[in-house]
């Protein structure tokens, strides 16, 4: 398989001389194409520095980060921002919709950043739209719709212009129960269907049971590394909540 995302020896410490804090101690790892990876891990683990670090909204400390070959840590601070339009795509958990545009013009309007072609945008929300499920409500405004149905428009805009990887932090965080679910199911339907490669940060063990690996880091550290196989999501669930509890207080306790 193709080697999409591949993390060598990344550290992250923050502070100066006599007072640092090593919130990244020595992780590596890597992520194959059309993988659907999760990371968990208590408050404080680092899993969400680590995001930041792959995100490039962060730099590294020390150790290397490769997107498909190329070194992500050795981008030049300007051509940052261009990176991140053309090889990333990013699902927030407060949506990040403007509620001045249409669920129709926040999804073309990361196509506009991108350049494409103005003849080609609306082909192409009509067909994210329709592999989303949203296609009747592309006139509506953010305030008209679910919140379901807003992160779904944030997952196509995240998607619709192919990124090497797709990043989720906290995807279900401001969603209830009935919308967590069909949006994972769409997650997972944009991960087997679209062959997108998935990276997602979630404190909620349901969440990560979507995801076929799961790393849980541990002070900074992986603490381990548990795959999917041929496990029932159910069963995969039930792994994932006694490694949680491993790691200390059970699901709980972790964020």
């Amino acid at each position: 398989m193709n080697t999409i995302l591949k993390l060598e020896h990344i550290q992250k410490y923050y502070g100066n001389e006599g007072n640092i804090t090593k919130a990244i101690k020595d992780i590596s790892f890597s992520v194959e194409a059309g993988e659907f990876l999760g990371i968990m891990g208590a408050s404080g683990s680092g899993k969400t520095t680590l995001l930041n670090c792959i995100s490039t909204i962060d730099t590294v400390s020390a150790g290397h980060i490769f997107l498909e070959g190329a070194d992500v840590t050795e981008i030049k601070p300007k051509s940052l921002a261009r990176f991140r339009r053309e090889n990333l795509g990013f699902v927030f958990q407060d949506f990040n919709l403007l509620d001045t545009l249409t669920i129709s013009e926040n999804i073309a309007l990361a196509l506009a950043i991108n350049k494409v072609p103005a003849g080609s945008v609306e082909s192409r929300i009509l067909d994210i739209a329709g592999k989303l499920n949203i296609r009747d409500i592309l006139n509506k405004y953010p305030y008209q719709v679910s919140g379901g149905q807003k992160q779904r428009c944030a997952c196509a805009r995240a998607i619709i212009n192919n990124p090497k990887l797709l990043l989720a932090d906290e995807p279900t965080g401001a969603l209830d129960s009935h919308s967590s679910q069909m949006l994972l199911s769409t997650i997972q339907s944009i991960n087997e269907q679209l062959s997108a490669t998935i990276l997602m940060v979630t404190h909620d063990a349901f969440t990560a049971s979507y995801a076929s690996c799961i790393l849980f880091l541990k002070d900074g550290e992986i603490f381990m590394e548990l795959r999917k196989g041929n496990d029932s999501r159910s069963a995969f669930f039930d792994k994932i909540l006694n490694v949680l509890t491993m790691i200390g207080g059970g699901q709980s306790h972790v964020c």
